[in-house]
């Protein structure tokens, strides 16, 4: 029987980062759930700026639904996910397959997503120290990326997802971020309009957690709390075992 799909884009700000840094978190998913997972290598900024992370990241989603047979993937049972960076790619690749017709998707998994360059929320400005991913990595991340737009109004919704004016019609999504981090207001505001667009959305903000504490301290009880709850939501949406 064809199994579920999960096409993963690893973190990093953009500018760092490989498929292999993941390989403990998705192979936990490919065995908690049943899926395939299929990592994808997308090229980084600065040497690639946007639109190129992004749209490598919908010619992977293209390429895996074109090869669900050799896969051995059913198409139907189908999500994005990421971490960082790469959550922020996973939400602009779900608009991307809304705009362009396809493919369907059953859950976008954005996991402390970097999805707004504008960087005026509160704890865009309270976090210039951090565990991990201060304010001033972010606004390098976004500049290597986007280059003299960051920040103005002609950046489009494919690279900074919070851009977008409509979000009706997107997948289902699950959004998490840590209480200790930069991207805390950008992820629960883009939940709460992913709701009052008529998305089903579910957000869970981990108290006293920095960013990525999950893959930082795996063992910890909050980590397994995430992990598990991780697990669920895409046996939910997937139908995994």
């Amino acid at each position: 029987m064809p199994a579920p799909c999960l096409v993963w884009f690893h973190g990093g700000g953009m500018v760092l980062g490989t498929p292999e840094a993941d390989d403990a978190r998705v192979s936990a998913y490919a065995r908690e759930v049943g899926c395939v997972v299929v990592s994808v290598a997308y090229r980084l900024a600065p040497e690639h700026p946007h639109p190129v992370p992004v749209e490598d990241c919908y010619r992977a989603l293209r390429w895996t639904t074109g090869r669900a047979r050799a896969l051995g993937i059913d198409p139907q049972r189908l999500a994005v996910g990421g971490i960082s960076a790469g959550g922020g790619l996973a939400a602009a690749t779900a608009l991307l397959a809304r705009d362009r017709g396809g493919p369907a998707l059953a859950l976008q998994l954005l996991l402390c997503p970097m999805l707004d360059d504008r960087n005026t929320t509160p704890s865009s400005r309270e976090f210039s120290r951090a565990v991990a991913w201060p304010r001033a990595d972010n606004l390098f991340g976004w500049s290597a990326l986007l280059g003299p737009l960051a920040g103005t109004e002609a950046v489009p919704p494919y690279a900074a997802p919070a851009r977008a004016a409509d979000l009706s019609g997107l997948p289902a999504a699950y959004v998490d971020v840590g209480e200790l981090e930069v991207f805390r207001d950008e992820c629960a505001r883009y939940a709460l309009r992913l709701a009052e667009a008529g998305v089903p959305a579910e957000f869970r903000l981990w108290p006293g957690a920095f960013h990525g504490f999950d893959g930082a301290l795996p063992r910890v009880a909050l980590s397994r709390r995430a992990a598990a709850e991780q697990v669920a939501v895409l046996r939910r949406a997937l139908g995994g075992r």
